[in-house]
């Protein structure tokens, strides 16, 4: 197992200066989603769920969760691609009314709350709009 210093050199090494720059402003500024499952913490980016971390605490969790989306959006940059930007940026306009019974409310707002996001909304977007 490579040490995280030791691979924090060669991700610096593989790119030049000014993208990973870039590219950690970028794994910064994404709000991320933690889940705990048999005692190890996985996360990913609302923005970018494909780039995932796990650790045996929340703090492993986060940063190696920060690091993938770090290599991520840093190959991206590289290949001339833009990531998609943070969610919190985003300008939402549209609004969709969905009625629901009230049990369905309750095991949506329950699974929200399990996988560690603010709110249904957030929720809603990651599962249906974030899958490719």
């Amino acid at each position: 197992m490579i040490r995280r210093v030791d691979r924090q050199k060669k991700l610096a090494a593989a790119f030049a200066p000014e993208i990973l720059d870039r590219a950690k402003r970028f794994a910064f500024a994404y709000d991320l989603v933690l889940r705990t499952e048999d005692g190890e913490w996985y996360g990913h980016a609302l923005e970018y769920p494909e780039a995932m971390g796990d650790g045996k605490t929340v703090a492993a969790c986060v940063r190696a969760t920060r690091q993938a989306l770090t290599d991520a959006v840093a190959v991206m940059l590289e290949d001339g691609q833009s990531p998609p930007p943070p969610a919190r940026e985003g300008h939402r306009t549209a609004q969709v009314n969905v009625r629901l019974t009230p049990e369905e409310k309750a095991i949506l707002e329950t699974q929200s709350k399990a996988k560690g996001f603010r709110g249904l909304s957030d929720f809603i977007r990651s599962s249906v709009l974030m899958v490719k």
